[in-house]
């Protein structure tokens, strides 16, 4: 094989396939290992399932609600200012994602926040169910 052949490309969609694909196994995976250590009646069960939990509970992940997107040519983009206004693929009222770690697991919908009329926050409406890999 000379150094001038290259290598077929992969598609990214096919990549991003198998990705959701072992993120999902490996999320059922952890869901059966948790349920399956909390459900254990030994002496010492309890404590270790607490602090494998804790552990798990502990990770930190990227949490983004997205309330749209918008595609421009660069020239547009180099062009915004403050004051610009960019429009967004959504209307008003209509739900918003919440992403982790780049992956929308519910939708939800903008509301004030009771405790602090000054702050907002997301009602979730739909969760969002994991798909399952054969």
């Amino acid at each position: 094989m000379s150094k001038a052949q290259s290598k077929p490309e992969v598609e990214k969609p096919e990549i991003e396939e198998v990705e959701d694909d072992q993120l999902n196994r490996a999320i059922e995976e952890l869901r059966g290992v948790l349920s399956e250590e909390e459900k254990r009646p030994s002496a010492g069960g309890a404590a270790t399932a607490a602090g494998n939990s804790s552990v798990i509970f502990g990770i930190p992940v990227e949490v983004q609600i997205v309330l749209g997107s918008t595609e421009m040519p660069v020239s547009e983009l180099m062009a915004l200012q403050k004051g610009s206004t960019v429009a967004l693929d959504r209307r008003i009222g209509e739900p918003v994602d919440v992403v982790v770690n780049g992956r929308r697991i519910a939708r939800g919908e903008i509301t004030v926040l009771e405790s602090d009329p000054s702050r907002f926050g997301i009602r979730l409406t739909e969760i969002v169910a994991a798909t399952k890999s054969a």
